[in-house]
């Protein structure tokens, strides 16, 4: 690592596994001050051995992102620890699936409350603070290779993610005049702990035995496998440094393939 992110103070939701952590572990060893978010009041066994291990830059907050209070209560716990946010990496969400006659509406209210409505107003409250302290920052919301096109059994999830699409592009006009870059990072099929979940729904609907769905995406990525954390990791690097600094308004595909834009 060579300190790319020295100086800086991240912010970072959903920190509490799979790719938030991944990205939390790049971000300090490239020299961040980080708040981790997680809904969970205490943090888990993962986030208290990266906090012990970096203790001088690790800070963790439990909130809800769906609740305005607890952004607020947020933004204020991480400001008071490490100063101004100059970095936001806005990944908490929630998946579910169902066929589309049966997709419900509380199923559509709680993708919806947390993978945009938690994710736009995450921002809007981060890009404020920026905005008020003249802070060249960068944003990077957590899209999804999903929210590039439809899928029969996953409308609202594929809707949601097509929505921080387009709230990136949106921001990112909004904040250029400021200096603050606004981007997405569109994944694809990664191996995280959210994979168990998506694999025992498609299994329940399409028929499968578990396990049989995480094999068969991962097989026909052009690249032959599933991503790991790691691989969103070094992409959330670029675009939170200096070396993206002439990049706003995209959406980054790191998904071995699987879309070509």
């Amino acid at each position: 690592m060579s300190g790319r992110l020295a100086g800086r103070h991240a912010l970072l939701t959903g920190a509490g596994g799979g790719i938030g952590l991944a990205v939390a572990d790049a971000y300090l060893r490239e020299g961040a001050r980080c708040t981790l978010v997680d809904l969970a009041r205490e943090p888990n066994a993962a986030v208290r051995k990266l906090c012990a291990s970096q203790s001088a830059l690790c800070h963790y907050v439990a909130a809800d992102i769906t609740k305005s209070a607890d952004i607020a209560a947020m933004m204020a716990s991480a400001r008071t620890r490490f100063g101004t946010i100059d970095l936001l990496f806005n990944n908490a969400a929630v998946f579910d699936l169902a066929p589309l006659l049966q997709s419900d509406e509380s199923m559509y209210e709680r993708l919806f409350a947390v993978n945009v409505k938690g994710l736009f107003f995450v921002m809007q409250a981060v890009l404020a603070q920026m905005v008020e302290a003249g802070a060249n920052g960068a944003v990077i919301n957590l899209a999804s290779q999903a929210g590039r096109r439809g899928e029969a059994l996953v409308s609202h999830y594929c809707a949601s993610k097509a929505a921080v699409i387009s709230y990136t592009q949106s921001a990112a006009l909004a904040m250029a005049p400021h200096g603050i870059r606004v981007n997405a990072i569109a994944p694809g099929v990664i191996d995280t702990p959210m994979w168990d979940q998506v694999d025992a729904l498609f299994a329940r609907h399409e028929g499968l035995q578990p396990g049989q769905k995480k094999a068969a995406v991962g097989k026909a990525v052009p690249l032959g496998r599933m991503g790991v954390p790691q691989d969103i990791a070094g992409a959330a690097v670029f675009l939170a440094c200096d070396e993206a600094r002439y990049i706003t308004a995209q959406t980054l595909n790191v998904d071995g393939g699987n879309v070509m834009s």
